[in-house]
């Protein structure tokens, strides 16, 4: 399965580290194993003493590359001792050393920061007030709700069920539901 993993290096030599692993990934023949290497990076437009405006690139996180690699269950000794020992890389993010496995990054972190820089695009989902849906998985899964509020950065809706006889706001993930009509 490919998970991304987040390598420590001496801050300032990104780069360097991005292009060693690229090169290693192809002269030890990983290329099936390591999808992409990124280092996350925005351009914003600065004013110099004079007033000129430039365009200066900020790495987003200094001091670490990102690497997407395929990982069967525990990860790959070979994978983990090739990126481990490439020049410039003091370890993995979540790893305290001593054999045991780095933790990927939670796939929704990851997704946060791969839209941020452009690389995959949210789909749009439109959900308002008042619209009817259904629920097409979880504990309402079949069930019909009108949506009472609309959590647009969390990508959730709010639904009035019914417990006990009371009406209880239940939010839902947009993944969850279904626009009916």
């Amino acid at each position: 399965m490919k998970r991304w993993y987040i390598v420590t290096t001496y801050s300032g030599y990104e780069n360097s580290v991005k292009q060693d692993l690229e090169r290693r990934k192809e002269s030890m023949n990983m290329s099936d194993m390591i999808y992409q290497v990124l280092i996350p990076e925005e351009t914003v437009e600065v004013v110099d003493k004079k007033g000129n405006k430039k365009q200066k690139v900020n790495k987003l996180f200094p001091g670490y590359v990102f690497v997407e690699m395929e990982v069967e269950g525990e990860m790959d000794e070979d994978l983990w001792f090739m990126v481990r020992n490439t020049p410039k890389v003091t370890g993995f993010l979540g790893s305290s050393g001593g054999g045991t496995k780095p933790v990927p990054v939670p796939k929704d972190e990851m997704d946060g920061i791969l839209n941020k820089l452009g690389l995959i695009v949210k789909p749009k989902l439109e959900f308002n007030v008042g619209d009817k849906i259904i629920v097409v998985s979880g504990a309402f899964k079949d069930r019909e709700f009108d949506i009472v509020n609309v959590i647009s950065d969390k990508e959730k809706v709010v639904v009035l069920t019914e417990m006990f006889g009371q009406s209880i706001e239940t939010e839902l993930l947009f993944s969850e539901i279904k626009k009916l009509g």
